[in-house]
């Protein structure tokens, strides 16, 4: 496994002593997280996507490499730290936030990121990371102050009334639930 302190990207982890490939690239990492917070799967769905989209060779991972696959997989999605706690309040949403995200980091690095045939997670992430004051950043302070019960500025307050539906992260349903919303008029 490479060592992020020696500037290598990892494109493969090791799991109970075997070194296994990984898909490295952005929008692996994304759809990990996308398939992480789908309300059509239950926890163990959501557990083997993840590690089916990660992993190339999971079909053939033993069983009881799973688990520890699974925490070095979180430790690869979070840029080779251990994940944050999970009382920690959620600031962003990648699937709904991409849009917000990609100008930012596409300036940061002066290319379009979509159009690459690859772009490692970590060097998205290192992206990510400093895209400094833009309209992403004013939509995180104002969900971080909102988690808080903090008070929002007149400004803020006037930008969260006029974009309510960029700053609130909206609820997941599954397809179920999305019928009786509608028959309620909801949906």
């Amino acid at each position: 496994m490479s060592s992020p302190w020696k500037g290598l990207l990892p494109t493969s982890l090791e799991v109970c002593g075997t070194d296994y490939e990984i898909r490295s690239d952005y929008r692996a990492a994304l759809d990990i997280c996308t398939a992480l917070s789908d309300p059509e799967l239950n926890d163990q769905e959501r557990q083997f996507t993840a590690l089916a989209i990660l992993y190339p060779d999971f079909e053939e991972m033993p069983q009881e490499h799973y688990q520890e696959a699974l925490r070095r997989g979180f430790w690869f999605i979070n840029g080779g730290e251990e994940p944050p706690a999970a009382d920690t309040p959620k600031l962003i949403d990648w699937e709904q936030d991409f849009k917000l995200i990609v100008a930012p980091v596409n300036r940061v690095m002066g290319q379009e990121v979509r159009a690459a045939d690859f772009l490692h997670w970590w060097t998205f992430l290192a992206a990510y990371y400093e895209i400094g004051d833009c309209l992403f950043a004013q939509v995180v302070r104002i969900r971080e102050k909102c988690s808080r019960g903090k008070s929002l500025d007149k400004s803020e307050q006037e930008f969260y009334r006029k974009n309510r539906d960029l700053v609130e992260l909206k609820n997941k349903y599954t397809a179920g639930e999305n019928a009786v919303l509608k028959q309620w008029g909801i949906g």
